[in-house]
């Protein structure tokens, strides 16, 4: 597996772009599988569902009210909140038949974190949490009370897409974003279920973090550190809009 790093925080939309291409890149056979670890900035990701409701400009409207930029997920679900106190990951994967291994592809990446997190002294489990945000029997909670990990999936013909957001710290300010987007899309949960890290044990940084799941990607596969090349920044600048939403009134 090549690990590879590196952020555009300050452009939306670019690391999805990232996504959607490397995506393409290992489905062609172009690049072998990869994972990205990243601080993302300030986001709303809406999913398809969201997208194509009537709600969607109040909701977007609502994410810009609060300081979050808009953009449209590569991966499913509903909206995700992204700050620089969470950390992202997307991993792009080879498989020749990639709807019949949904599942396992699931359970292995929350595994994983599940593991991370016990490197962390944080007890984990997978599974929805009754009223959580973007639910899902993947998700990752503390003592099935709060939720601390969202994924999703996204396929190609010779490819997956496993992706997703780990809160750490600062639970508040992804509220500040979940309750008046939500309030704006209708859709009803419990914002007691949100929850991160840092609720657990206030020292967890983001570095810590991601020192976590670096070491547990180790210890499952054989890991090589690559780099995001230049030409490839260009191209996701170029395709960056295709993630935005249009001016909607």
């Amino acid at each position: 597996m090549q690990l590879l790093s590196g952020a555009w925080s300050d452009e939306p939309g670019l690391d999805t772009a990232l996504s959607a291409l490397i995506l393409a890149s290992v489905s062609a056979g172009e690049m072998p599988a990869t994972m990205r670890l990243y601080v993302p900035g300030r986001e709303v990701a809406f999913g398809r569902r969201d997208t194509v409701t009537p709600k969607y400009p109040l909701a977007v409207a609502a994410a810009r009210d609060a300081g979050f930029a808009a953009v449209e997920r590569l991966a499913g679900g509903r909206a995700a909140v992204f700050t620089e106190h969470t950390i992202a990951f997307a991993l792009a994967v080879p498989d020749r038949d990639p709807r019949t291994t949904i599942y396992p592809r699931f359970q292995e990446m929350s595994d994983l974190i599940v593991a991370s997190f016990r490197r962390l002294g944080i007890t984990a489990g997978i599974g929805e949490v009754s009223g959580e945000y973007c639910p899902g029997e993947y998700s990752v909670h503390h003592e099935n009370r709060i939720k601390l990990m969202g994924i999703g999936q996204r396929l190609t013909k010779q490819a997956a897409h496993v992706g997703g957001v780990i809160a750490v710290n600062r639970t508040e300010l992804l509220l500040s974003a979940l309750i008046p987007v939500y309030r704006a899309l209708d859709i009803e949960w419990r914002p007691t279920t949100t929850g991160s890290l840092g609720d657990i044990n206030a020292a967890i940084s983001n570095d810590d973090a991601i020192a976590a799941l670096k070491a547990e990607l180790g210890v499952r596969f054989d890991v090589t550190r690559g780099r995001i090349s230049d030409d490839l920044v260009v191209e996701a600048r170029r395709l960056a809009g295709k993630y935005l939403p249009d001016d909607l009134d």
